[in-house]
């Protein structure tokens, strides 16, 4: 339910000259004297004609409000409007329920985060991939595997690829982001549970975290709600099926069920205790590597952060290239002064979501066009600071 916005903003002022200095140039600020609705159309409206997008689904929450804003179709050819309710594609947003999924699994006694895969997949035992830890495999520090399965890789010779892997660097030296690695910690935890990774999800981990409009495969009478991307030439297109894509970047959402996904993340102690100790896993600091620091699925800074930090944490180069990565010394536990985000994209999608415990804010974008994360990331990060 849309509130108003006097209930989320009373510091106009305040928000009018947070706006001026972090928004895009193409974007203008909202004046003063409107609310939060006001100022979601101002900074997310013109996204559409400047990159494309056919449609835009925002959720907002802040201080345990929530506020929505719909703007576009959810297809060009049939015209249906985009909802809070609509499916969208969230690509790589994905690890984190992937993440969270194996904190429920380390909370049910299934399985160590510091246990090799091979103590789980007795295929693996003896082989490279088993000095790694499952950890190194949900933060991309396994030892260089690579963002994308080779072609010739199918679901079938998934282990054989596994068991031929030779890495690059030891577990824990460097940062490569990677659908192998955090697919293969999914599939890890699944097995450990005995269930089918899918069902697991969407029975189980889905429900616990109290979004009923979450899917992996999106059933029958679910269709009518699942937008159609777009890709760069304006095509209608949706995801392709890929070996462990359920892992990395399979799941569909309405940003009605991300924005309770980030209200679960802020408040974890609404949930049961076994899905509040998977969230809080998720949150932990591992390593850091360039401009991020690398928890279980979620990316996070320490706040203050500035802009220019999290754009160069959310460069291509930081899901391109391997960097190097330290151990984060300290307690293991999440910091309330951080900023936490994920980027995600299909060809035909593109998702966004970032939140602040500290200040019990945080927000979703949805689109289903894959515009550039840096668009996203700015008006993110001009939304959360007008809010605080």
């Amino acid at each position: 339910m849309n509130l108003p916005a006097r209930n989320l903003l009373t510091r106009r002022t305040a928000l009018h000259a947070g706006l001026s200095l972090l928004l895009p140039t193409s974007v203008q600020a909202a004046e003063p004297a409107e609310g939060i609705a006001a100022m979601l159309e101002r900074v997310f409206q013109p996204l559409l004609a400047e990159h494309g997008i056919p449609g835009l689904a925002v959720a907002v929450t802040h201080q345990g409000r929530r506020q929505f804003a719909s703007f576009g179709v959810a297809s060009r050819t049939s015209g249906r409007p985009v909802s809070e309710h609509t499916l969208f594609e969230i690509g790589s947003l994905s690890k984190t329920f992937t993440a969270t999924h194996a904190g429920w699994a380390v909370a049910r006694g299934a399985i160590r985060l510091d246990a090799p895969p091979g103590r789980y997949l007795p295929a693996l035992r003896g082989t490279a991939i088993d000095a790694a830890t499952l950890l190194h495999l949900g933060t991309y520090t396994a030892g260089g595997l690579p963002l994308q399965f080779p072609d010739e890789v199918t679901n079938e010779s998934l282990l054989d690829y596994f068991r031929a892997w030779k890495p690059s660097a030891a577990p824990g030296r460097i940062r490569r982001y990677s659908n192998p690695s955090i697919g293969l910690l999914g599939h890890v935890a699944a097995v450990a549970t005995g269930r089918d990774f899918i069902e697991s999800m969407q029975e189980e981990v889905f429900p616990a975290l109290g979004l009923s409009k979450s899917f992996l495969r999106v059933p029958k009478e679910a269709q009518e709600l699942y937008a159609w991307g777009h890709d760069k030439a304006g095509r209608e297109i949706r995801v392709n099926p890929g070996v462990l894509d359920a892992q990395a970047y399979g799941v569909k959402s309405t940003a009605a069920d991300m924005i309770r996904f980030v209200e679960a993340n802020l408040q974890p102690q609404s949930l049961s205790p076994a899905m509040r100790q998977a969230v809080q896993a998720t949150q932990a600091a591992h390593f850091r590597a360039g401009a991020l620091v690398q928890g279980l699925g979620w990316e996070q800074y320490p706040e203050p952060v500035k802009l220019e930090t999290l754009l160069a944490g959310n460069a291509s180069t930081m899901a391109l290239d391997p960097h190097e990565a330290a151990p984060v010394d300290g307690p293991a536990g999440a910091r309330p002064g951080t900023w936490f985000n994920k980027t995600g994209s299909t060809n035909g999608f593109g998702a966004y979501a970032a939140f602040v415990p500290g200040r019990r804010a945080g927000i979703v974008i949805l689109a289903n066009r894959n515009f550039p994360i840096e668009a996203r990331v700015r008006a993110g990060q001009a939304v959360l600071q007008a809010l605080a």
